[in-house]
Formats: structure tokens, C-alpha cells, sequence
């Protein structure tokens, strides 16, 4: 460890605490003696200057607080003697440059993967059941436990013979697996949802966009779906929600014009299965790396994800553009306080005009609710020194790099730009890494200082560790580290280098994700209506 404390951006009067500082020790940053007045955790961030009341807590180069409390050079900022406060952004004030990286060695590099007869190219084939409606969430379950039992490897669950052996008061007795996968071409994957009927009928027209992502996604092979029949989302609304090209197979059974649950659920698997089965034909082949469509998340932060994992991402992010791929920034609250490079990065001015219409209406739709922006960092981000949402938020968007603006997208809507896209979600890990996929996206980078084990159904999640003791403690949901680049071992090039390698390695099928080895297929629509 080469430093203790480091100073993330040149403008900034604040330091992160790389390792735990005791009170009256002395340390350096870029030179400058520090002495640490009080025991500072890991992660937390220190003074690099005295503060009156009011003064500016200036990190990332950006306004990420207010002092609330005088705080002397040394002292670590804390809720009680900062405050959340950001910027305004009123419109576009400069055109921001972009040092293009030199990605000459990945220029003529491919992944293998399943060619879309629309142009695009999935990492993954799958077969998607999916419901337009909660109630038919039964029918679902019962299918996926069909098709789970016949098509797929049957493995040896050792929690299930835990609990056995603790009921016959015996040994745990280890039991060979059996391999009974039929397909070896083709997944088949289901979700459920608490959506379609109930709500308003925004929110009934917003989740068909989302489910007509997932079908448009080139990740998908086909789908089953489900209708119940009455609901709010109707059949019609869905099929106007899809891709007027799209050229692969849509199966749609309705429960109140097909009669009894048997009847139905016997004709879903005899068609459905003839489908799959055709599926599975499908093989991969070379694709150039401007196919792929990286969606950009990150949950269970902590505070070095804004020094190592987020550049890192953002780094991977500027050279998949270099190459005429796509990468997707999404979770707006986590956005607030960096809206004005974010604007000025936009090529087209009136992208950044929706962009902060987007923000400022999602903001007031918060603060309605009795909340705001400033409640975004969760007790774990709190604890782990992200102690305001503009610090949170301003690491979070390091995810994005420092390429040019595309096109900026409203929950729902699908990319039809590569470069940076800005997508509108919620911050919560789940719902906005569903709509990124919704949205198009072929591969999710998610970074995460505390773990987590989100994944989804249809595209490979790489969790990425802003940390070592974290990959660690953690082994399996965490794919790739960063930890290195706090130690001084590797630098943000190198660190992205070595992460591109293996998201290539991901897309082409060759590397499983930890999350997909545990079957974590997390889907939760973003519901912003009342229940009627």
C-alpha cells in the first residue's frame, strides 16, 4: 500500500481512507502531512482542510455536501457534520472533449454469439415464460418446475439433504448428480411479476414496454406468455408494445378462452416445447465487439466504489464505445449532482434538455411521496463512508467514463444508438438492472463494495468488487476484483484491459457469471403509480 489516504480528483479538499487511520497518526497525501485527529475507518473520507459552517465538501471535483459543524484538517466527515447538497444545473454551459482510448488490440477481437436476424447478436440463448399478469404467476411456477425437472441438469442440493439428515437424525449423505440436460443450446428461464391489473393503466403500459424488451432482446430465442384475459394489460397492448420486425416466435395462450388449468398447461408445453426444441439449433458464432450492449449498475456501494470498481467500469465503458459498442448508465437518483457534466457531455442539446426534465420530474415525483434524492444512500452506504447522495451519486457515475452522450431514454424505451446512453430508472438495484436489460442491454457490469447477489434471467451479471476482502469473504457472487488499483498494484487501464478480456470471454459463453451458477434471475418491473 503505497498511500493511506488519497485524494480522488485535484480539486478535491477531501480524502478517502484507503485503511484505518488511529487518532494522532500522520499521514500523506500527495506529499501534504496529515494528522488524523480522530479513528477513522477504512473507506471514510477525511479533511483536507479546515471548514466553517456552510463551506463547500468538494470530492470527484464536484459539490457532494455542505459543512454543518466546523471540522478541522484530519477530522473525518460524518452525518452529523455534513449535509447532502449538489449543483444546480439549469442547461448545456460547454462542450466537453473526450480523450479517445487506444483500443487498437481489441479492434479485430470478436465473442462468440447467437446472431438475431434483426442484427443484433444475444451472449445467451434463451426460451422466456413470461405472465402479462399476477395471476397467472401459478400457471408459471408449475411450468418452470416441469420443464426445470426434465430439461435441466438435476443437481444435488446439499442444503436438502442438511435438512433431511437433521429429520432422520443421521449423516449427511452426499448424492451423486445426475446430468439430464436436454438441450445444451438453449435455456429456458421464467418470471413472474406483481404487475399487469390493479394499477393505474400507465403502469400496466409501461411493464408491456419492459416485457417487449426482454422479447426484442437478442438474448432471447422466443417466448411463452401467459394472459389471463381481463386484466389491464391486455394482449392487444402487449403486441403493439413489440417490435413491428421482430422475427421470432411469440407464443401467447390466454386462460379464459382456453378453459380448464389442464387443458391449457398441456397445450403451453406441447407447443412450447416444439418451439424450444427448434431453438436450440441455434449455435454461436463471431461477433465483432461493437454487438455488444453493456448495461452499467452497481449496489451494496461502499466507499471505495467510486475510487476503483466504478473508473474501472467507466474506463471498459469509453473503450467498448472506442469500438462502436454500446454502454448504458442508468439509476437517475444516483445521478444527482453530476447532471452538469453530464449535460455538457450530451452531443445533441435537446438530449440534455430530457435528460434534466427526466431528473427534475422523477425528483418531484419523490418528494410528493414525502421524500427526496438526499435519502438515496441505504444504512450500509451510510456506514461504509457514502454519507450523502451528491458523494454517493458522483461516484456512481464513474461508471459512465467520460465518452460523449448518445441518446438519453425514458423507462422502457429500447436503444436504437451504440455509444453512452443514459437510461431513467430508479437507483434500486433490481428494478434498474431489469430495465437495462429491457432496454436492450446484452451483458450487465454491476460493482458492489458490500455483496450482493442480484443477477437476471436473460443476461449474464458480472459482479465486480470494489475490493479484495470483499472477493474474499465472498467467493462466490463475486466474478472480478479491483482491489489492486487501491493497492497501487494496477492501474485503471490495466484493471479495464483485464476486465474487457473477461467480459469477452463472459459473452461468448465461456465463462459462467457466480450469478447464474446460483440461479439468481432477479426481475422486478419499477411500479411509479398507486394500487387502484
Amino acid at each position: 500500500m503505497k498511500e493511506k489516504i488519497i485524494k480522488v480528483n485535484t480539486l478535491d479538499n477531501v480524502a478517502v481512507a484507503l485503511v484505518d487511520l488511529e487518532a494522532g497518526t500522520t499521514v500523506f497525501c500527495q506529499d501534504t502531512a496529515v494528522k488524523i485527529i480522530s479513528a477513522t475507518e477504512s473507506k471514510h473520507k477525511v479533511a483536507l482542510k479546515s471548514f466553517n459552517v456552510g463551506d463547500k465538501i468538494i470530492m470527484y471535483g464536484v459539490l457532494v455536501g455542505k459543512a454543518t459543524a466546523p471540522i478541522n484538517i484530519g477530522e473525518v466527515l460524518t452525518t452529523e457534520n455534513v449535509k447532502h447538497q449538489s449543483e444546480k444545473v439549469s442547461g448545456k454551459t460547454e462542450s466537453l472533449g473526450w480523450n479517445t482510448p487506444n483500443v487498437e488490440k481489441w479492434k479485430d477481437k470478436t465473442f462468440l454469439g447467437y446472431h438475431r436476424a434483426d442484427g443484433q447478436v444475444g451472449t445467451e440463448n434463451v426460451w422466456l415464460f413470461f405472465p402479462l399478469v399476477f395471476c397467472e404467476n401459478r400457471n408459471i411456477e408449475t411450468l418452470k418446475e416441469i420443464f426445470d425437472k426434465e430439461l435441466l441438469e438435476q443437481k444435488n442440493n446439499p442444503h436438502q439433504n442438511l435438512l433431511k439428515a437433521l429429520i432422520t437424525g443421521t449423516e449427511v449423505v452426499e448424492q451423486e448428480e445426475k446430468s439430464t440436460r436436454v438441450f445444451d443450446n438453449i435455456d429456458v428461464r421464467f418470471i413472474t411479476h406483481s404487475g399487469g391489473c390493479g394499477g393505474i393503466r400507465q403502469d400496466s403500459e409501461s411493464l408491456a414496454k419492459l416485457l417487449a424488451g426482454y422479447v426484442n432482446n437478442p438474448n432471447v430465442a422466443g417466448v411463452t406468455v401467459l394472459s389471463l384475459g381481463c386484466q389491464n394489460l391486455q394482449i392487444s397492448t402487449f403486441k403493439a408494445a413489440l417490435n413491428t420486425n421482430l422475427d421470432k416466435p411469440v407464443l401467447i395462450y390466454e386462460q379464459q378462452q382456453m378453459g380448464t388449468v389442464d387443458d391449457m398447461l398441456s397445450t403451453i408445453i406441447k407447443e412450447s416445447f416444439i418451439a424450444i426444441k427448434e431453438a436450440n439449433n441455434i449455435k454461436r458464432s463471431p461477433a465483432p465487439l461493437s454487438k455488444l450492449r453493456i448495461g452499467l449498475e452497481c449496489g451494496g456501494s461502499d466507499g471505495f466504489s467510486g475510487v476503483s470498481a466504478n473508473p474501472t467500469l467507466g474506463m471498459v465503458s469509453d473503450m467498448l464505445v472506442a469500438l462502436n459498442g454500446t454502454a448504458v448508465l442508468a439509476e437517475f437518483p444516483e445521478l444527482c449532482g453530476v447532471e452538469q457534466e453530464l449535460v455538457n457531455r450530451c452531443v445533441h442539446e435537446q438530449d440534455g434538455v430530457r435528460f434534466l426534465k427526466l431528473m427534475k420530474d422523477f425528483e418531484k415525483s419523490v418528494i410528493e411521496a414525502g421524500s427526496g434524492f438526499d435519502m438515496n444512500p441505504s444504512p450500509g452506504n451510510i456506514k461504509d463512508g457514502l454519507i450523502t447522495d451528491a458523494m454517493k451519486s458522483a461516484g456512481a457515475a464513474k461508471k459512465g467514463g467520460s465518452s460523449p452522450v448518445e441518446d438519453v431514454l425514458d423507462y422502457g424505451e429500447y436503444l436504437s444508438k451504440s455509444g453512452l446512453n443514459l437510461l431513467c430508472t430508479p437507483g434500486n438495484d433490481v428494478e434498474s438492472t431489469t430495465a437495462l436489460v429491457g432496454a436492450g442491454a446484452n451483458l450487465v457490469l454491476f460493482t458492489t463494495g458490500l455483496g450482493t447477489p442480484t443477477g437476471n434471467p436473460i443476461a449474464p451479471v458480472i459482479k465486480v468488487s470494489s475490493n479484495t476482502e470483499l472477493a474474499s469473504k465472498m467467493p462466490d457472487i463475486i466474478d472480478i476484483e479491483t482491489g489492486a488499483v487501491l493497492r497501487g498494484e494496477k492501474t485503471i487501464n490495466e484493471m479495464a484491459e483485464e476486465m474487457l478480456d473477461f467480459i469477452i470471454e463472459v459473452a461468448s459463453g465461456n465463462i459462467i457469471t457466480k450469478a447464474k451458477l446460483l440461479g439468481q434471475h432477479d426481475f422486478i418491473p419499477w411500479k411509479r403509480g398507486v394500487s387502484l
